[in-house]
C-alpha cells in the first residue's frame, strides 16, 4: 500500500529528535513538506531538514516555544506565507519534569501542562480555521499510554496526556463535519536517544511490562502517524490508538 501526500504540508511540533523527526521525514517520504516546530536552536534542525530535501521535500524550521499562543498563530502564519497553506498538524512536544505529588512544585506542574498540554491546545486553535474553511484537514496528537493509565511520579505529565485525550474526541466532534481528521496515539515506552540513557532499572521494569519483549523504536509511531494522516484512514477520528507492544495490556 503506498500512501501519497504529495505537495501536502505539516505542521511537526517537536520535530527536531526523537518521535517527531522519525515522523516528519516519513511524512516527507510520502510527499509531504514539513515545517518543523521546535524551541531548539535552528543549527539542531540542519541534519534532518537535509534528510527531508534528500527525500524530495520542501523543510521550514519555526523555532517557537509552544506554550505561547500568540507566537504559535505567528509561527502556523509564517507557515501559510512560506507554503500557502496547511493540511497536517502533528502535535508532539513534550517534557517530563517528574516527581511524586508530595514533592512536586508548583513550577514543575505548571511547565508541563504548559507545553504539553496548552501547546497542543495552541497549535489545534491556530489551524482550526483554516481546515474549516478548505474542509479538509488531519490533525495527530501524540499522547501516552500514561494519560490512559496514570504513572507514579508522573501526576503533571499523565494529566497532560489525559487532557489530550478529551482534546482530540473533542476536537474531532467539532470539527467532524467539515471532513477533518482528529485522532490521538498513545506510545508506550519508545527508544529515543534520552531512553538510551535511562535508567536500567527503569527500561527493566518496562520490559517486564511489554509483551512482545522489545523497546519500541520511533518509526513505530511514524508508521501509524503516516497512515492516519493519508485517505486510507479518511474514515478514523476520535479515537485513541495504542502502540506499546502490549504495555498497556
Amino acid at each position: 500500500m503506498k500512501i501519497d501526500l504529495k505537495d501536502q504540508v505539516a505542521i511537526v511540533t517537536g520535530g527536531v529528535s526523537g518521535i517527531g523527526a522519525a515522523i516528519a521525514l516519513s511524512l516527507a517520504r510520502c510527499g509531504a513538506h514539513i515545517v518543523i516546530i521546535d524551541r531548539k536552536a535552528v543549527e539542531a534542525s540542519a541534519a534532518l531538514m537535509k534528510l527531508i530535501t534528500e527525500a524530495g521535500s520542501k523543510a521550514l524550521y519555526i523555532r517557537t516555544e509552544i506554550a505561547d499562543f500568540p507566537a504559535v498563530d505567528k509561527a502556523v502564519l509564517s507557515a501559510v506565507e512560506h507554503f500557502g497553506r496547511v493540511d497536517i498538524l502533528i502535535n508532539n512536544a513534550g517534557i517530563n519534569r517528574d516527581g511524586v505529588i508530595w514533592k512536586m512544585t508548583e513550577e514543575q506542574w505548571d511547565e508541563v501542562i504548559q507545553v504539553n498540554l496548552k501547546g497542543y491546545f495552541n497549535f489545534t486553535r491556530a489551524v482550526s480555521p483554516m481546515f474549516r474553511e478548505q474542509k479538509s484537514g488531519k490533525i495527530v496528537n501524540i499522547t501516552s499510554i500514561n494519560g490512559l493509565r496514570g504513572k507514579f511520579g508522573q501526576a503533571n505529565y499523565s494529566a497532560a496526556k489525559a487532557g489530550i485525550i478529551g482534546l482530540t474526541k473533542s476536537v474531532a466532534k467539532e470539527l467532524g463535519k467539515y471532513n477533518v481528521n482528529v485522532n490521538a496515539i498513545a506510545p508506550g515506552l519508545i527508544e529515543t536517544d534520552m531512553m538510551k540513557t535511562a535508567d536500567p532499572v527503569v527500561r527493566s521494569a518496562a520490559m517486564e511490562e511489554i509483551v512482545l519483549k522489545r523497546l519500541g523504536q520511533p518509526e513505530d509511531i511514524a508508521n501509524l502517524t503516516v497512515f492516519l494522516c493519508s485517505v486510507q484512514g479518511r474514515h478514523i477520528t476520535g479515537e485513541v490508538i495504542k502502540v506499546d507492544g502490549g504495555q498497556y495490556i
